[in-house]
């Protein structure tokens, strides 16, 4: 192989049969359970990343099912996103985020900078209760509980929430072990169906767990829960801050 065919078709790994393929990715019924609890405001300031800003003690906890996504298959994802200010623009932090499906991972890390790790969320609906539920290896570390359209929601807020930005920490390391790239990335949703939205009554458990910490992010008291279906884009991302720039 030439150099320049090297260059040519150099898009992900392997080079020859790449993990995920290009781009734009669109996902069909992803179907959200978001549960936004209140937390400790110190544990939050440890985690989020400067130039972001933590305004309130809040979290949102997720578990997104994605039936039909492009190039990424059928998977489902659970994970903690941060609302954070960035130049004064309300947004939200991509904190943690845990599948069951290699090629999302991959694509995930490499092209935006998601915080994706290897594990087993589930969403299901329990006869008249939306069930979410994480394990990473044999060991539960989150589950959460949802009364299964009890109320409709407020469409207006949900689709202005994911037209906000969404900032993750992009972190790749040089073959010495040092990082080549940290980055403070940003990305946007497009496209937006929304398909439908309730609330209802809610709960949420969080156990500790050494390399799966969401419990490190107590919940105090739980705000409010949404339970959705949308069609929607996830476009590809910009850098925003450098961290390595002189």
């Amino acid at each position: 192989m030439k150099i320049a065919d090297v260059k040519a078709n150099a898009f992900a790994m392997p080079l020859t049969s790449p993990a995920f393929p290009p781009g734009p990715y669109r996902f069909v019924n992803r179907e959200f359970l978001v549960i936004t609890y209140r937390t400790d405001m110190d544990a939050l300031r440890a985690v989020v990343p400067e130039p972001l800003e933590v305004t309130e003690p809040l979290v949102k906890y997720e578990f997104i099912r994605m039936p039909d996504s492009t190039g990424f298959g059928d998977y489902t994802e659970s994970g903690q996103v941060i609302p954070v200010t960035f130049n004064g623009q309300r947004g939200g932090y991509v904190h943690s985020m845990y599948l069951n499906d290699h090629p999302p991972i991959a694509g995930g890390r490499e092209l935006w900078g998601f915080p994706k790790k290897l594990a087993s969320p589930v969403l299901d609906t329990e006869i008249d209760t939306l069930v979410g539920t994480l394990d990473y290896g044999k060991v539960r570390v989150a589950k959460a509980t949802m009364g299964f359209k009890h109320r409709p929601a407020d469409q207006a807020a949900i689709l202005a929430g994911l037209a906000a930005p969404n900032y993750l920490l992009k972190i790749i390391p040089h073959v010495d072990g040092t990082p080549r790239i940290c980055e403070l990335v940003r990305y946007y949703t497009s496209n937006v169906t929304l398909k439908g939205a309730w609330t209802g009554p809610a709960s949420l458990e969080l156990h500790p767990h050494a390399l799966a910490p969401v419990a490190d992010l107590p919940v105090l008291k739980i705000e409010s829960a949404l339970h959705y279906i949308t069609d929607l884009t996830l476009d590809l991302g910009t850098v925003v801050h450098d961290y390595l720039a002189a």
